[in-house]
């Protein structure tokens, strides 16, 4: 029944993470700018305490985590769905430091980072922007001297439930067709977030790279399509296109076409048994959402 602090709670991971704690009998104290919002009070009414506290300023961290046992620690992707609009890499970087900050401050005992695949490559390769920003607060864990684990996902199968991947009766990325890409339900890093802090002997000082499944972009879309009863062929998106948007965003796809995560599939299983491949969470989870939000498409066009 210790404390565990759960910072970016209301978003992707954070929810995860706070649910699989929950579910494990911990004490969940879920950081939040607004505990009004509808994120915020279903946390509470699933059973964590609601702090306010902001990212951007450490005095409010620190009273937030101030005797919590472990801390919970993830920031916003730039471009990634849900990111504030405005949101900077240097804001990342800067949250990401302030949060552990206030750990260091308020003698927390069990800093668990969520970070990125590949962060460790940044001395032999050029990396993405927002695989540096996450080595870099990954190094200033480590300068401060917190006992921390740093887990490492790769992309999330959650994104293919909407419109960051979906568009027009379609998965579109910019993914080449025919290059496996690694993939994992965002509800595995609850469960690799909650085996660390119960298992913290095992866990601290250790950073490892995690993933659920390897398959090309046309083979997540015929499962996808499998899982809903409806085609959704794959569309691969030219880079020039995505280069339009952003440099960075188009180097982050060529970097994931050419180079990769390269985590270990099955060392992750060996690690959490339980760990769901995209078809098992497609009958989980996923497909449902999936459903849900090509109906609220189909609605959409029937009203135009």
């Amino acid at each position: 029944m210790k404390t565990i602090v759960v910072v970016g709670a209301t978003g992707l991971q954070g929810r995860a993470v706070t649910a699989r704690l929950l579910a494990d009998c911990w004490r969940v104290r879920a950081v939040t700018r607004d505990p009004d919002a509808a994120p915020a009070r279903a946390l509470a009414q699933a059973g964590a305490e609601l702090v306010r506290a902001e990212m951007d300023d450490v005095a409010s961290l620190v009273a937030a985590v101030e005797g919590a046992y472990g801390l919970f620690s993830v920031q916003p992707t730039v471009g990634s769905p849900g990111t504030p609009a405005g949101f900077s890499a240097e804001d990342e970087v800067r949250w990401g430091c302030n949060v552990a900050d206030a750990a260091h401050a308020a003698g927390v005992r069990h800093l668990v980072y969520a970070s990125l695949a590949g962060a460790d490559r940044h001395n032999t390769e050029k990396l993405p922007s927002n695989t540096i920003n996450k080595w870099r607060i990954e190094q200033h864990i480590t300068r401060l001297g917190l006992p921390a684990t740093f887990l490492r996902p790769v992309s999330f199968m959650e994104n293919y439930t909407g419109a960051y991947h979906l568009h027009d009766g379609a998965v579109a990325t910019a993914f080449a067709a025919d290059t496996p890409q690694q993939i994992m339900a965002v509800d595995d890093v609850g469960a690799f977030a909650a085996l660390a802090f119960a298992q913290p002997g095992e866990w601290i000082g250790r950073a490892v790279d995690l993933a659920g499944d390897e398959l090309t972009p046309c083979q997540i879309a015929a499962a996808i399509s499998e899982a809903v009863g409806r085609p959704l062929p794959y569309v691969q998106i030219p880079i020039e296109v995505i280069a339009q948007i952003g440099e960075e965003f188009a180097y982050a796809y060529t970097w994931l076409n050419e180079r990769g995560y390269r985590a270990d599939v099955a060392f992750t299983r060996a690690l959490h048994p339980g760990l769901m491949d995209l078809r098992t969470w497609l009958q989980r989870t996923g497909a449902a959402q999936i459903a849900g939000f090509l109906a609220a498409q189909d609605t959409a066009e029937q009203d135009r």
